[in-house]
């Protein structure tokens, strides 16, 4: 699970870093639950937040259903 995880993200990453931010993923626990770190500018961005339930959960849970949240840590 952890390796389509991490796919997930590197399709989001380019994204990311066009913005001077990035996202690593830190864990996949078993009861479906992702924790990403995010860095660079994403780090202190008012936006953080969004972009991490707008954009990386949203892609992660459509490409991987049974996860059920993406938290940051």
């Amino acid at each position: 699970m952890k390796e389509k995880v991490q796919k997930a993200i590197d399709q989001i990453r380019p994204g990311l870093q066009a913005d001077g931010g990035d996202a690593e993923l830190a864990e996949v626990t078993a009861d479906g639950i992702v924790k990403v770190r995010l860095t660079g500018a994403c780090q202190g961005c008012p936006m953080s937040q969004m972009t991490l339930k707008m954009g990386i959960e949203k892609v992660i849970k459509n490409q991987i259903p049974e996860i059920k949240e993406v938290v940051s840590v």
